[in-house]
């Protein structure tokens, strides 16, 4: 039988929307990856409490409010994983590794460069996301028109656009 942990995980982020990553001691499970600060729940301890808890303890960092992000489950060979992540909103302190761990602000397109461990690819994933998305719905295909709208939400800062185009036929769509 395989271990099974329950971790609450904080993805943080500075003013310049930088991501703090911490690398996990050599001598533990994925020793030596790097990570988004957090810890083990401790029996009848919410996620909120444990990450709050985690990151005094690690970082000397006060979360002040989080908001939920996602959950992942993940089965190592040896053990599986539900990582309760967190996006915490606002924060007091100036973290640094209380246990001697390397940690780092990251800009988030760079995540990918770091090595984490395989449950923590969803989160990396879900960190590069920007906080909202435009949703354009098309009844009909116009090439120009689409192009217009895009340069419009372009121009108001939007980088993820999500296309719905229900009565176009698939050729119509994939052009």
């Amino acid at each position: 039988m395989t271990d099974q942990l329950r971790v609450a995980v904080g993805v943080i982020r500075d003013a310049r929307n930088r991501v703090l990553i911490a690398q996990r001691p050599r001598h533990v499970h994925q020793g030596g990856l790097w990570e988004f600060p957090g810890g083990k729940l401790e029996p009848g301890e919410s996620v909120e409490a444990a990450l709050a808890r985690e990151l005094e303890e690690e970082l000397h960092l006060h979360v002040r409010r989080s908001a939920p992000l996602l959950t992942v489950r993940h089965a190592y060979p040896d053990r599986c994983v539900e990582l309760v992540v967190r996006e915490v909103t606002e924060w007091q302190g100036e973290p640094y590794g209380r246990e001697e761990q390397p940690i780092r602000w990251v800009e988030p397109e760079r995540l990918p460069d770091y090595a984490f461990p395989a449950a923590n690819a969803p989160i990396v994933s879900a960190a590069r996301l920007p906080d909202a998305y435009a949703i354009l719905d098309i009844a009909a295909f116009d090439a120009d028109e689409l192009a217009r709208r895009f340069d419009r939400l372009a121009e108001r800062g939007v980088t993820l656009l999500q296309l719905r185009a229900k009565t176009l036929a698939e050729s119509e769509y994939r052009r």
